[in-house]
């Protein structure tokens, strides 16, 4: 987990909702010239990772105001507004920014009959993708820990671009639909039991009269723990902790209620991650990604960092040749035969032409085992070497730009160890083509044109879906594959601004394109659940 550096920051700023956005500009763009190192320098400096010995700060009532209007949102800030999708023109033949590969069963299948058929999509499309704050924060209560996250909500509509015979027009169609939010999961506190507290929350009653041990609580209340010990006249007898002095006990009584103070020394919360996605897709998944920003590897012979390990110079670093050849990022799973290739001595090179064998006819001659004709489709397509590996797209899409730095969001629903997010699906596509995994790679850019810092959104979205079985049986993973390269409304070219205003129905509000708001604060630090 990320946290801010200066504690100052946190809750001793008074803001309002009023002056929110400007402070927000603030905090991104720096307060002097000197100071300034770009959009996303200024902003990453502000943050360091969460040590177990960091101080926890204490919550106290009184602080919510300052807390609701001083909501930490971190790297989710500079993505409020709404991004489409963005055509640099290096590659003159692209009709949509983004590429989706889509596996589906094939009609007249099912689950326990012919193994392995399948329909392949492969399709470029345009996006409208908006983010907006939202005010107040987050209050998540936890008893002895308080979390305060930074909401933003987000709402995705994409639609596909092709080409028709006959027609100059090119036919758009609205493919898919999506909303959630992104969660900052910062800003943890202790919060200890009050006077107040026990009070309002009291749920036992006052000790009887006819209790042996009344003597020993001396609030009237049965808070705290007794020991039974051997005194030193033999007789056994119960003691309090504080005059236990590390005698053996034979049994002890717990406590019922609390102390003022309970909760200060822990246990406390660090959270795994720093950010979480929650989604709602209408064709039936629920989705909750969990991830962190990914640190750049230090270079050799660098002592100092110049800025956080979280911004890292230069461009994205995408593959080329044969080391683009990784399963893990190609729309042709292992489990489909891996197109009779492999990743150590047999790749293919995506950035050659596609093999001979891709455009030939196949019999068990020439492809033995049939791993060949079973991908044969996917490596023919007429967006190869994209519809192998929809991230080259990415890759070939930056080209030419002079990116100055970026960080890189990594989430997944299936993390290697601690936490873990996870997908719910409607019976019918739990059925027949259960989602079982979702993991992103989201890449937001500073590039530098005519002199300004632009930001540039850049995502990986790869889903598997498992359905059908092979021919020895094992379950089948089917990659979905979304890419695509966005900027904001307002960055992109007059042509590329006015179709997504024609497509999407965007239109300016008050001189901006800025999404509306969910109207006033959140009102959740004030909700006691």
């Amino acid at each position: 987990m990320l946290k801010r550096k200066d504690s100052s920051d946190e809750i001793n700023l008074p803001n309002s909702a009023a002056n929110l956005v400007e402070k927000a500009k603030q905090m991104l763009f720096g307060a002097t010239e000197e100071e300034d190192k770009g959009i996303l320098g200024n902003l990453m400096d502000k943050y360091s990772k969460v040590q177990i010995e960091d101080p926890i700060r204490p919550f106290y009532e009184n602080d919510l105001p300052k807390i609701a209007s001083n909501v930490d949102y971190g790297i989710l800030q500079v993505l409020e507004g709404t991004w489409v999708s963005y055509n640099n023109d290096s590659q003159k033949k692209m009709i949509g920014t983004g590429i989706h590969t889509t596996i589906m069963p094939s009609p007249g299948t099912n689950s326990g009959g012919i193994p392995g058929k399948y329909s392949f999509v492969c399709e470029e499309y345009i996006e409208k993708l908006t983010f907006d704050l939202v005010p107040g924060g987050v209050r998540n209560r936890g008893g002895g820990n308080e979390q305060f996250c930074g909401a933003v909500k987000y709402d995705q509509s994409i639609k596909s671009v092709n080409s028709v015979e006959g027609q100059t027009d090119l036919k758009y169609t609205s493919i898919h639909e999506e909303n959630g939010m992104y969660l900052w999961l910062s800003d943890v506190f202790n919060y200890a039991a009050t006077e107040k507290s026990i009070e309002e929350d009291r749920g036992i009653h006052a000790i009887s009269p006819d209790n042996p041990n009344k003597d020993l609580y001396k609030s009237g209340y049965q808070d705290e723990t007794l020991f039974h010990v051997l005194n030193d006249e033999g007789k056994k007898e119960y003691v309090t902790l504080e005059n236990l002095n590390g005698r053996p006990y034979l049994d002890i009584i717990a406590a019922k209620e609390l102390k003022k103070g309970a909760g200060q020394t822990g246990p406390y919360f660090i959270p795994d991650y720093s950010i979480s996605r929650s989604g709602v897709i209408p064709h039936g998944s629920t989705i909750t990604l969990l991830g962190d920003l990914i640190p750049s590897a230090p270079k050799p012979g660098d002592s100092e960092p110049k800025h956080s390990p979280y911004l890292v110079d230069g461009s994205p670093q995408f593959p080329e040749g044969d080391a683009a050849w990784k399963y893990d990022h190609l729309s042709i799973s292992r489990t489909m035969g891996g197109a009779g290739a492999n990743e150590t001595n047999k790749a293919i090179n995506l950035d050659k032409p596609a093999p001979a064998w891709v455009h030939e006819k196949l019999d068990d001659v020439n492809d033995p085992g049939e791993n060949k004709i079973y991908t044969q489709r996917i490596l023919a397509h007429d967006l190869y070497p994209y519809s192998v590996r929809p991230d080259l797209r990415l890759r070939d899409s930056i080209k030419g730009e002079n990116i100055k730095n970026h960080v890189l969001i990594q989430m997944s629903s299936k993390n290697k160890t601690g936490a873990q997010g996870g997908i719910l699906n409607v019976p019918f596509v739990n059925r027949f083509v259960p989602t079982v995994e979702m993991n992103m790679r989201m890449w937001i850019e500073t590039v530098v044109e005519d002199g300004r810092e632009i930001l540039q959104l850049q995502y990986e979205q790869i889903i598997f879906f498992e359905f059908h079985f092979g021919d020895d049986g094992g379950t089948t993973s089917w990659p979905h594959i979304q890419i695509n390269t966005l900027r904001k409304i307002e960055d992109v070219p007059a042509d590329q601004r006015a179709l997504a205003e024609e497509q999407f129905g965007i239109k300016k509000t008050d001189g901006s394109y800025k999404p509306e708001s969910s109207a006033a604060a959140s009102g959740c630090p004030y909700n006691k659940g």
